[in-house]
């Protein structure tokens, strides 16, 4: 979800996200397909979602009750950082690292979602998680340090760009979706839906390519929110 940028600090949150890879120095840039599929989806299980409105440089979707296995909140100045501890956690889940010893076929993306702090170093709390595959839903291997995320319908306004994602262009990319709905009923419905704390993170990142991709990456930026009655009919 989408929060205003008013604070040093939660300025500086912002140009600190993100990057697996952490390959510095390759530019990302914004993808100009609004509304395609990720490339990395017609590989394997991705999430299903309607897309309900195209606009300029961003996307709405409606996503159907997805199902995530989440780490537990991680506390770090670096999305880059958290990312990392919370990535190897679900890996080791989905080899057989689980009370079932049951090993799950990978999935896109790995989100991150970020619920920045006012701490005095500015540290963010960032929850790293996996979507299960369906054939795994119904009953998710529990694990210890792990749990079961069951999201009902909801909307995500989104926007893609590409490359290896740094720290420093997380912040950017968030600014330029808030610019994108700016004015538009989705931005009203996103700021509502944050002071009615639907959903707690400022903002998702959501990451579709291992490390070792260099070609047709895709990122993106999420912002949740529910729609309101007077909303419904886009």
């Amino acid at each position: 979800m989408a929060a205003t940028i008013i604070t040093t600090c939660k300025l500086s949150l912002l140009l600190s996200l993100l990057s697996v890879s952490l390959l510095l120095g390759v530019r990302s840039d914004t993808l100009q397909n609004v509304g395609a599929i990720p490339p990395t989806c017609k590989r394997i299980e991705c999430p299903s979602y309607d897309v309900i409105h195209v606009g300029n440089g961003y996307e709405i979707r409606r996503y159907n009750s997805p199902v995530w296995i989440s780490n537990s909140p991680i506390q770090d100045i670096s999305l880059v950082e958290a990312t990392r501890t919370g990535f190897r956690r679900l890996f080791d889940y989905i080899q057989g690292k689980n009370n079932y010893k049951q090993k799950i076929e990978m999935t896109a993306p790995v989100i991150s979602e970020v619920l920045p702090s006012d701490g005095p170093f500015c540290e963010s709390s960032f929850v790293v998680s996996f979507d299960v595959p369906k054939e795994n839903q119904a009953n998710p291997p529990p694990a210890k340090g792990l749990q079961v995320q069951r999201w009902k319908t909801v909307f995500v306004a989104v926007r893609q760009f590409g490359g290896f994602v740094k720290d420093s262009s997380v912040g950017e990319e968030a600014a330029a979706l808030k610019a994108s709905i700016a004015g538009t009923k989705w931005a009203d419905a996103v700021e509502k839906s944050q002071k009615r704390a639907g959903h707690a993170s400022v903002y998702t990142v959501a990451q579709y390519n291992a490390p070792f991709e260099y070609v047709n990456r895709v990122n993106e930026i999420w912002f949740l929110f529910d729609i309101e009655n007077e909303l419904q009919t886009v």
